[in-house]
C-alpha cells in the first residue's frame, strides 16, 4: 500500500491539539485543508482516527497506536538526514518553534534574538506558550523544537539539559513609606504582595520555600506575567518576590527599588528540553549551544555585549 507521507504530521498534531482549528494553525494551513488531509488519512487507513466529542476530538485506538509508530519513524528519518548535513549559521534559513515560560521569554529571549540577528540572520523564531502541561507545547511529539523553563517529570523521549540556577529578590516602589534599604522578615509579612502565577505544578514553588522558612505572605493580587508587576508596584505599597535577573531589569526603572529577600529563599532550575529526534540535528545543536552560552553569561553576571 502507498502512503502519503505529507499526511503523517497531521496525525501527530491532531493527537496533541484534539481540535481541527488549533491543529491547522499549528501546521500553518487552513482548516478546510486540514480537514481534507484528515479525511484522506481516514480513507487510507479505513479508520475514523478521531471521534468528535463535546470538548474536542478523541483519538481511536488505531490513532493512538499509529501515532507512536509515526513519531518514532519520523525521528529516525530526521536523525539520518540531518546528521549528514553541515550547519552554517550565517547562511542558514530555518524556523524554530520554541516554548519558553514567561521567565525565559522575559530574561533570555531578547538576548537570543539579538545574537541571531548578527550571527544567524536567516534563523527565525516562533514562540508558543509554555502552558499547564508540557504536552500542550508540542515538544513531546517533536513539532516544537524546544521547551525552556522548569521541566517536571519529562517523558522518556525528551532530553533535558540544565541551563542555570536562579535566585529570588524583592521589589517595592522607590518611595515606599515603610521600606528603606533593607527588608526585614517582619516587614515582609506585614506587607501585601503581588504574586506571579507560574503555570501548572510550578505554582507551589515559592509558597513551599516560604513555608519551609517559616515566612508568611499576604497576597493582594495574582497576575499571569512578570510584565504586569511594575505598574502595580509603583501605585501601591505592595511588594513582589521575583527572580533575581528580572529584578535586575526592573532596577533600571527609577520608580522601583530592588532589595534582597529577608531570608534565603533558595534557587530554582532553568532547563531546556527537546525531542530525542533532534539530538544529532546540527542546527538544533547550534541553537542549544547558543542557549547555554547566553544562560551561563546571564547567570555569571557578565556583560552580554
Amino acid at each position: 500500500m502507498k502512503y502519503d507521507l505529507n499526511l503523517l504530521p497531521v496525525l501527530l498534531v491532531m493527537m496533541e491539539e484534539r481540535n481541527v482549528t488549533r491543529a491547522a494553525e499549528r501546521l500553518g494551513i487552513t482548516q478546510p485543508a486540514l480537514s481534507n488531509a484528515l479525511n484522506r488519512l481516514r480513507e487510507t487507513l479505513n479508520d475514523p482516527l478521531f471521534i468528535r466529542e463535546r470538548y474536542g476530538m478523541r483519538p481511536t485506538p488505531m490513532a493512538e497506536q499509529l501515532a507512536e509508530v509515526v513519531a518514532a519513524s519520523l525521528g529516525a528519518i530526521d536523525k539520518v538526514i540531518l546528521g549528514q548535513q553541515d550547519f552554517d549559521p550565517l547562511h542558514a534559513t530555518r524556523l524554530f518553534t520554541l516554548a519558553p515560560n514567561s521567565y525565559v521569554e522575559f530574561v533570555m529571549m531578547p538576548t537570543i534574538v539579538a545574537r541571531l540577528r548578527t550571527t544567524a540572520p536567516g534563523i527565525r523564531l516562533r514562540l508558543t506558550p509554555f502552558g499547564n502541561d508540557i504536552a500542550e507545547t508540542g515538544v513531546i511529539s517533536g513539532n516544537t523544537d524546544m521547551v525552556l523553563g522548569r521541566i517536571v517529570e519529562p517523558p522518556d523521549n525528551l532530553v533535558v539539559q540544565h541551563l542555570m540556577d536562579e535566585g529570588l529578590a524583592c521589589v517595592v516602589r522607590a518611595d515606599h513609606p515603610e521600606v528603606t534599604d533593607e527588608l526585614s522578615a517582619e516587614q515582609y509579612e506585614q506587607l501585601r504582595h503581588v504574586n506571579v502565577l507560574p503555570p501548572g505544578r510550578m505554582r507551589a514553588g515559592l509558597y513551599q520555600a516560604l513555608e519551609q522558612r517559616g515566612l508568611r505572605r499576604q497576597v493582594a493580587v495574582s497576575v499571569t506575567h512578570f510584565l504586569a508587576v511594575p505598574e502595580m508596584i509603583v501605585v501601591t505599597d505592595y511588594c513582589a518576590t521575583l527572580p533575581r535577573l528580572i529584578c535586575q531589569q526592573l532596577a533600571k526603572d527609577p520608580r522601583l527599588k530592588v532589595l534582597p529577600a529577608p531570608v534565603d529563599l533558595g534557587t530554582f532550575p532553568v532547563e531546556m528540553g527537546w525531542h530525542a529526534r533532534y539530538r544529532d540535528d546540527p542546527a538544533h545543536r547550534w541553537l542549544r549551544s547558543l542557549m547555554m552560552e547566553v544562560a551561563q553569561t546571564l547567570s555569571s553576571g557578565q556583560s552580554l555585549s
